[in-house]
């Protein structure tokens, strides 16, 4: 049933990248019906959508799960296949042949088709659960508290189609089960049989790593039942982020305790998004740069850009580069003053640029070129790090992932001096929260948040 459904998915994926080809042609004019390049250009989008979107996890069960990162992954994988077209098209040296009004189009509508066929199919599922359909019975195994946490879970998310059908706490004498419309076993035994009788598919183990011989023993139970069983280890005491990922090393599972919290696929769309971005923005605003740039220079004496060093992912030292904004002048070897509220080495066009965020345009190129992200922790100066690290709790695990133009701490207010600890203890709380909470869907909304109201800031200076 499973291998139908996603066939009959990408048979409509191929459909609706036909239909948006079609459509957009029917906007402005037949650009179909003119030249077979237009039709051989959308069979290898088309054909390429296949090969590409189940990397995505498109095709996956979204059962539980977000439809707004769900909206993301279909964006973005169709946008990468989008670009693939255009390279394509250079390469072949076609691209005079396309009308780029029409591929716009193409691109646009296609994508709206995409996601709209998953957004209507995720809500037609989520009305069926909600009404009792399609629901997957979930016999729970655990503490009171964890079995009481999960339970809470289940009730808040009736769409999700999971539905707690029987709970076993395994430490009754500690904490109980409060909720009366689930059945409370204290037997492994009355536990197996009330699965069996009542068709149970899943069987969530709320444990701890200590637990090891009841897991052995469950798992054993129902070795020769179709019943789904779903370790949930309890490592939150241990883990440095929360819901901290399972991977694969050499073949075998692995829990992130303290790493990156980011999958090896999500760095790598994380990657791919950065560099079709920076490129893009700096092609849109080259003449924003060039007047920039013309006006640093004839405000004060001294280069265009000011270069720093600064610390990126792992550690790894890279030059920054920004609008100069102040005029030149000499520090103390190993001592970094920070701009303060009407500092006097700032000059008049460098006020602008600090207060509307412009000098940080430069950094697209650090993007380009794989040092930057766009979304990230911003980058402190060596001098800071070396201070900030050993008075700030968490400070190090910033530099788990590449540091971006803008970050989370950056949108809720956190940016410019920090003359005190508690200062750099917010942003820092702020960017473990982003390393914690990474989807594509929170990097559009800093990327948004950024561009509506993020530019001008009373801490910007």
């Amino acid at each position: 049933m499973r291998k139908f459904q996603d066939l009959l998915a990408r048979v409509f994926d191929v459909a609706l990248v036909l239909a948006g080809a079609a459509l957009a042609s029917q906007i402005r004019f037949d650009y179909l019906a003119q030249s077979g390049f237009y039709w051989a250009l959308v069979m290898f989008s088309a054909a390429f959508a296949l090969a590409i979107f189940p990397a995505f996890g498109v095709y996956e069960s979204w059962r539980g799960r977000s439809k707004l990162a769900l909206a993301g992954q279909v964006s973005l994988a169709w946008l990468i296949v989008q670009g693939c077209a255009l390279v394509l098209m250079y390469s072949l040296h076609r691209s005079d042949l396309v009308s780029r009004l029409w591929f716009s189009y193409w691109t646009a509508v296609t994508g709206a088709l995409l996601i709209s066929y998953r957004l209507i199919t995720h809500a037609a599922l989520a009305r069926a659960r909600g009404a009792g359909m399609n629901l997957h019975q979930v016999a729970i195994v655990g503490s009171g508290s964890q079995c009481e946490a999960i339970l809470r879970r289940i009730e808040a998310a009736p769409t999700a189609g999971f539905r707690a059908t029987a709970v076993y706490n395994t430490r009754p004498d500690e904490t109980s089960v409060t909720n009366s419309r689930v059945p409370v076993f204290d037997s492994v035994d009355a536990l197996a049989d009330y699965i069996r009788t009542n068709d149970v598919h899943e069987l969530w183990l709320m444990l701890s790593l200590s637990e090891e011989p009841l897991i052995c023993a469950l798992i054993g139970r129902f070795r020769d039942d179709l019943v789904n069983i779903r370790f949930m280890p309890d490592v939150r005491s241990h883990a440095l982020f929360e819901g901290s990922g399972v991977v694969e090393l050499l073949g075998m599972p692995a829990i992130n305790l303290v790493a990156s919290p980011l999958s090896a696929s999500s760095m790598l769309k994380k990657e791919i998004f950065d560099r079709l971005f920076a490129a893009a923005a700096l092609i849109a605003l080259a003449p924003l740069l060039l007047a920039i740039a013309i006006a640093v220079k004839l405000s004060s004496r001294g280069p265009v850009l000011f270069k720093q060093k600064r610390k990126g992912a792992d550690g790894r030292v890279f030059t920054i580069y920004k609008f100069r904004s102040m005029r030149l002048h000499t520090e103390a070897k190993g001592v970094l003053s920070q701009a303060t509220r009407d500092d006097s080495r700032v000059t008049k066009v460098g006020a602008f640029l600090r207060r509307t965020s412009l000098d940080e345009l430069p950094q697209f190129f650090n993007v380009l070129r794989g040092d930057m992200s766009v979304v990230g922790p911003r980058p402190h100066a060596l001098e800071h790090d070396d201070l900030y690290q050993k008075v700030v709790a968490g400070y190090i695990n910033r530099y788990r992932i590449k540091p971006g133009i803008t970050g989370w701490a950056q949108i809720n207010g956190f940016r410019g001096e920090t003359d005190r600890i508690e200062k750099m203890e917010r942003r820092v709380e702020h960017d473990l929260y982003y390393l914690g909470h990474w989807s594509f869907a929170l990097d559009m909304r800093i990327i948004g948040a950024t561009i509506v109201a993020g530019l001008v800031h009373r801490n910007a200076y």
